[in-house]
This record gives C-alpha cells, sequence and structure tokens, in this order.
C-alpha cells in the first residue's frame, strides 16, 4: 500500500534529488525532509502545494488518495490555455457530471485530439442551445 512517505521519497529520487536538495528546493530545513520520509511529521498544505508543483502530481497523488499522478483535467486545462474561447467553454463544461467519463478519457490524449475533441462538444452544445433556445 502507497504512503505519503513513500511517495515523497520515489518522486524525490525520480528527480535525482538528496534529501537536502529537495530542501534546498522547498527553501526548509533537512530536517523536516528526513522526518517526512520517516513518517514522523506530515508537510503543512503551503509545502505540499509546493511539492505537488515541484513533481508535477496533484496534491491527492501525494497524499495517496488516488493512484493518478495528475489532476485529469489538468492536461486539458493546460492544452486549451492557449485558445480564450475553448478554454472559457471548457471551464463551464468540465464541472458537468454528464461528460465527466468523457473528459478522463481524453486526458490522454495528445494537443490536436484534446482540440478536436473539445471543438466537436462545443460545436454540439452550439448546435442544440440554438435549437433549444438554450
Amino acid at each position: 500500500m502507497a504512503t505519503f512517505r513513500k511517495r515523497l521519497e520515489d518522486e524525490r529520487k525520480k528527480r535525482g534529488l538528496t534529501q537536502r536538495g529537495l530542501a534546498l528546493e522547498l527553501k526548509i530545513p533537512v530536517s523536516e525532509v528526513v522526518f517526512y520520509e520517516l513518517g514522523d511529521k506530515k508537510p503543512d498544505i503551503d509545502t505540499l502545494n509546493k511539492l505537488a508543483d515541484l513533481f508535477s502530481v496533484s496534491v491527492d497523488y501525494l497524499l495517496c488518495r488516488t493512484n493518478q499522478r495528475q489532476d485529469a483535467n489538468l492536461h486539458v486545462k493546460e492544452v486549451l490555455s492557449k485558445d480564450p474561447v475553448l478554454h472559457e467553454f471548457w471551464e463551464e463544461i468540465s464541472r458537468r457530471e454528464d461528460l465527466q467519463l468523457l473528459f478522463k478519457q481524453t486526458e490522454n490524449l495528445n494537443e490536436k485530439s484534446i482540440y478536436r475533441v473539445i471543438e466537436i462538444i462545443k460545436t454540439i452544445e452550439d448546435e442544440e442551445r440554438i435549437a433549444y433556445g438554450g
């Protein structure tokens, strides 16, 4: 079973960082990193967020709440950030429960395919708004 301390150690080693190197990156004492990896102490929320950003993973992944390294929507959001219209549309529809499974499948697509899928959904949504006066 995965634990925070194991995930932290694994991510640190993947990046080729020593405990000291990680402490320098986070601007915290080395002893804090040692305590985290021993399981004697948990980081505060600011440190958790810094770790997630540094390792390009979600806080939920670090805390072993999921085995998915990143938020499923993060990759799609990053891709669409270059197109304000599609990005705004994504923000609007990404909270819809009826589309969650589709979005989960979309996260592993390449950039061009993500654009295409979101453009298709937007076209369908626009057509329905026109047809049904929504």
